[in-house]
């Protein structure tokens, strides 16, 4: 019986494709509508890129229409993972944060439909110019890595983001042009950087535009008056997709989640404008004059025709109507010795799989496995739809001695499953994100295998190879061996597999700071990740400080349970700083890192292996403020390096900040941003200068008035003082850059400790963030400081009378400092939460 052709209405579609925010953050879009979509990119060759230095900086509408209006191949290129930022969601800092924002920039990716691609630049921080971010990065590497980049994707175009001029603002932002520029015209030269052509081959592209946007009205003026502009309407409206390209821009932006990007999602027209900067001139259309259908490819002709022809045939209720065609262009695009057609290959089997309503998983038993042991796996394959399929084989590649899964038929709907165990060798290597792999060198990631140079994250531990007949024809279908689970709250989800060590260690404290020269007894715990782990434990210190015991056994049943060692460090009489370094030695297996796992609802877990280097801090610290009230903000560690200070710190909830006896608190600190997101202090103003009158300090890190990350209206601000303040925009972003003391005799910069330049030596990243502009005269400026050839900046700490108490705001950049056991940073702290004292 012959179904009949079924329309394809947009309300069905819209019900089939579109996907909630929520929905998006763990599955993509599947059925009819995807497939035809995946159809319309199988029979268009073209390819974009994007290039940027951030996540957050990609124009996502612009990346949602080349891939899913225009069906081209789409990537953006971030030089950096958002390292030097701050964190909105958690207290994640440096690596780790770019660990986040690397997978918040893959989920943006997964709703836009683009590819996303890095460079081995880390975001050291704000850069004031082009020139400073060069040579911290290194010119010559970088550019080698977008012109790899280019090489590897072969874009017909590319976007630069930014104008490579001072209108862009940061100094990373100024580079990426520039870079881009560059590499346009190096990656066709078979002279630069020759090393990569074993790998790759030169290219050309069409051309290179600037996608011009503004950061204020004077920008846009200036963007108005530009000749030889081409325009791209990035609101369109896509009727499979039920969203236009403006929402789904929307939706992707929403995913920076730890930058507070959450976007609008725009209807209706939205302008885009683009500029020449190199190659071919367009005159009305940025792919004007580049062939993408098949016939750029040799032989290619006669898949472009079976193509049209399966996309002519597609019903939404009987997908498998296209089977045939795709099955006819197979051998055709394998016979093509082309780049596009390989990848294209893997498009098409997948294009198979989903008009056979396929699926096709192995699942690990646990999340987890250590090496020496071995994991269960279930493979479950499914034939859902109505065509003639075979489970011909299943290889298993990532670990070596993986077991190989026999045949079998796939009958209507009925689920075929086969177990295995998988051996793990002794010298399968331990999971770790791919850029941290190997030891930074300076502002760059030290990856050393071109290869890792360029992909997102590494390959997954163990990948499942489904070799399948089609209506008697050969495809691969190639999966992730994931962990499948049933969280009560959120439901069925996935995590990787990956691979722990059998022990991982973790000291009791990030920082360790000694305020004298006793002794102190620390804490080191051991968690076991397989059964009867038993070994001993080490720690290492330098010269100079002395450590009791030398070294400690432990024997832990099951895996998950942890023991607690205790050893005893003595410091230097004198000011000292340190690191310590720990060693488990388990079987013949030596073991010298931590373990953390990054979990957050919006990407999948994480987990990193830090190397154990804990600093330690010898510098006499004394502090009379020893109560401290914290309202925590956008996430930091300062109330550990508190803690560390001697002081009991106790987290003020909106109920305490409303109702409790803030009187009980010697000081009460606001944690970085914490007016910009927290709505129930700043409806407690009032008692925070009740708590001040009756002699309590209050300590305020810095906030932002402007929008985008962790900004808003500037109103939500006026009360963040007892006096009025304007929160400004400048910043100190040279870490060595001279600080004076306004007021040397002022008793922040006296009691309890004396403070003197000295304490402004090894500071990290920044001196200062987010200086008021404008300040009530009862406030009193007590430093200075700024960037070389800068004018002075004179707010970044104020302090003022308050009844029988003290406010003090400061711009310091104490959440970075503190952490990284800066000596001065804590003497400095310490001295401004006993203000009032």
């Amino acid at each position: 019986m012959t179904r009949p052709r079924v329309q394809w209405p947009c309300a069905l579609i819209a019900a089939l494709a579109v996907l909630t925010p929520l929905a998006a953050e763990v599955r993509k879009s599947t059925g009819a509508p995807a497939l035809k979509q995946q159809l319309e990119r199988l029979r268009v060759v073209g390819s974009v890129m994007m290039i940027a230095a951030h996540p957050d900086d990609e124009n996502t509408a612009l990346l949602a229409y080349c891939s899913q209006g225009r069906k081209l191949r789409t990537a953006y290129l971030s030089l950096t993972r958002g390292e030097g930022g701050q964190n909105l969601i958690g207290s994640e800092q440096g690596p780790l944060l770019g660990v986040i924002r690397t997978q918040e920039l893959l989920a943006a990716r997964r709703i836009d439909g683009s590819e996303q691609f890095f460079s081995r630049a880390i975001d050291f921080g704000f850069s004031k110019t082009a020139e400073e971010t060069l040579q911290k990065w290194g010119r010559r590497e970088v550019l080698s890595d977008v012109v790899w980049a280019i090489r590897r994707y072969r874009p017909d175009v590319i976007f630069l983001r930014f104008s490579g001029t001072p209108r862009d603002g940061h100094g990373h932002h100024q580079a990426s042009s520039m870079l881009g520029k560059e590499a346009f015209t190096l990656a066709a030269d078979p002279k630069a950087f020759p090393e990569q052509l074993k790998f790759v081959q030169p290219w050309q592209a069409k051309r290179i535009l600037w996608n011009g946007f503004s950061f204020n009205r004077q920008q846009e003026k200036e963007l108005d008056g530009m000749a030889n502009r081409l325009m791209v309407d990035t609101g369109e409206f896509d009727a499979v997709l039920g969203l236009s390209y403006g929402e789904l821009a929307g939706l992707s932006r929403s995913q920076h989640r730890s930058q507070g990007m959450g976007s609008a999602e725009r209807r209706g027209s939205v302008p885009n404008y683009l500029f020449h900067y190199g190659g071919e001139q367009a005159k009305k259309d940025f792919m004007e004059g580049i062939d993408t259908s098949w016939n750029r490819l040799p032989g290619g002709a006669p898949v472009q025709k079976l193509l049209d022809e399966a996309a002519a045939r597609l019903q939404i209720d009987a997908p498998e109507s296209i089977i045939p065609a795709l099955l006819k262009a197979r051998p055709l695009i394998a016979a093509i010795n082309h780049p596009d057609a390989r990848r294209k290959l893997v498009d098409l089997d997948e294009a198979i799989a989903m008009a056979a309503g396929l699926w096709l998983e192995v699942n690990a038993a646990k999340p987890e496995a250590t090496p020496g042991s071995q994991i269960e796996l279930t493979l479950t394959a499914i034939n859902r739809g109505h065509a003639q399929v075979e489970l011909a084989g299943t290889q298993l590649e990532g670990i070596a001695g993986a077991p190989l899964l026999d045949a079998v038929a796939l009958p209507f709907n009925q689920p075929q499953t086969a177990k295995a165990k998988c051996p793990i060798p002794a010298a399968q290597p331990l999971t770790q994100p791919l850029q941290l792999r190997e030891p930074r060198r300076g502002d760059l990631y030290g990856i050393t295998d071109p290869a890792n140079i360029g992909p997102p994250e590494a390959e997954p531990v163990l990948r499942a190879r489904f070799q399948l007949k089609v209506q008697g024809e050969p495809v691969e279908i190639v999966r992730p061996v994931e962990n499948r689970y049933v969280d009560r709250v959120r439901g069925e989800l996935t995590r990787p597999f990956i691979i722990v060590p059998a022990v991982s260690i973790k000291l009791s404290e990030n920082a360790l700071l000694f305020a004298s020269p006793k002794p102190r007894v620390i804490s080191a715990e051991v968690t076991a990740h397989t059964a009867n782990a038993s070994g001993t434990l080490s720690l290492q210190i330098p010269q100079g400080w002395r450590i009791t015991p030398a070294e400690r056994t432990f024997q832990i049943a099951e895996p998950g349970q942890v023991a607690a060692l205790e050893f005893t460090i003595t410091p230097p009489a004198a000011s000292a700083r340190g690191e310590i370094t720990a060693t488990a030695r388990v079987g013949q297996s030596v073991i010298s890192s931590g373990l953390q796992q990054i979990a957050y609802e919006h990407i999948p877990p994480q987990t990193i292996l830090p190397a154990i280097h804990t600093r330690m801090v010898r510098e006499d610290v004394k502090v009379n403020a020893h109560r401290i009230g914290y309202v925590m903000g956008a996430g930091d560690e300062v109330p550990d390096a508190l803690r560390e200070m001697g002081c009991e710190v106790t987290f003020l909830e909106p109920a305490e900040l409303a109702r409790g006896d803030l009187s009980r608190y010697e000081a009460i600190v606001t944690g970085v941003r914490a007016w910009n997101v927290r709505e129930d202090l700043r409806a407690n103003h009032a008692r925070l200068v009740a708590y001040m009158e009756q002699g309590g300090t209050v300590l305020v890190q810095y906030n932002v008035t402007e929008g985008g990350p962790f900004g808003g209206n500037p109103e939500l601000l006026k009360n963040m003082g007892p006096f009025p303040m304007k929160p400004g925009r400048d910043r100190t972003t040279v870490e060595e850059a001279a600080v004076k003391l306004v007021r040397p005799d002022h008793r922040l910069m006296q009691m309890p400790n004396r403070i003197t330049p000295a304490d402004f030596d090894g500071w990290v990243q920044e001196r200062a963030l987010y200086f008021p502009a404008e300040w009530d005269p009862r406030y009193e400026p007590i430093l200075e400081t700024c960037d070389p050839g800068e004018a002075p900046q004179k707010s970044g700490l104020l302090y003022a009378h308050v009844g029988k108490g003290a406010y003090v705001f400061t711009s310091y950049a104490w959440f970075r400092q503190l952490p990284a056991g800066v000596p001065g940073a804590y003497r400095i702290f310490a001295n401004l939460i006993s203000a009032g004292r």
